[in-house]
């Protein structure tokens, strides 16, 4: 039997996934959380053996951080991560952090079904649109993604920037000092050629890592 936890912030699509899996043979969903934190208490509870990851996350410690202590914490656990974007740089993100399933939330449900069972067999696994788009961008010359070149901590203090955390939000959250905090975000402006978390945020939106227009939210250095 394939144990699953599914870790999304939205009720409703926690909902249609437990109903999808429920079906299945041999697929049982042993547990649903909200957060990562939540994730963290449900993995080490139920043992399970994949983990589905919403990686868009609004609060707490964001689904690639997650990801991270939920295999230090079960090594034998399997982490499928869902994003709702199709063409960003969270694969190479993913395999930093450990995962081994990358699904986009449009995908078909027996897709999910097959990567739950691949990746539980211990194949790696990523949806058939994500692995099109990069296998098109490669073939046809395209400028790679810049966030790429971020490690896997860089990318996390990333997206909670762009999520407006201050800096001792992102420090609490990630039990950093914020001092550490500060030093990621130089350093990711320095590998993205950016100055400011508007820069930022209008090089993830242009690169399409965040979906809406950039507008006031994000303000200078963003620090705090």
């Amino acid at each position: 039997m394939i144990k699953v936890l599914i870790v999304d912030d939205h009720a409703l699509f926690r909902a249609g996934l437990r109903l999808i899996l429920k079906e299945q043979d041999q697929i049982e969903v042993v547990g649903e959380a909200e957060s990562g934190e939540e994730a963290l208490k449900q993995a080490k509870q139920l043992m399970p053996d994949i983990c589905l990851m919403d990686l868009q996350m609004p609060h707490g410690m964001g689904g690639i951080e997650a990801t991270r202590r939920i295999l230090r914490l079960l090594p034998s656990c399997r982490v499928i991560a869902l994003t709702v974007l199709g063409d960003d740089p969270f694969p190479s993100q993913l395999r930093e952090a450990g995962a081994m399933g990358y699904l986009t939330k449009g995908c078909p449900a027996d897709e999910l079904v097959k990567a739950v069972r691949l990746v539980a067999g211990g194949r790696p696994y990523i949806d058939s649109t994500v692995a099109q788009a990069r296998m098109l961008a490669d073939w046809q010359g395209g400028t790679a993604s810049p966030f790429t070149e971020l490690s896997s901590r860089e990318f996390q203090v990333t997206l909670m920037i762009l999520d407006g955390r201050r800096t001792q939000d992102i420090s609490d959250t990630l039990s950093l000092s914020p001092k550490t905090v500060s030093t990621y975000r130089q350093r990711i402006y320095d590998k993205l050629g950016v100055h400011t978390d508007v820069d930022l945020t209008r090089l993830a939106f242009r690169y399409g890592l965040i979906s809406d227009q950039p507008g006031g939210a994000a303000t200078g250095h963003g620090g705090g």
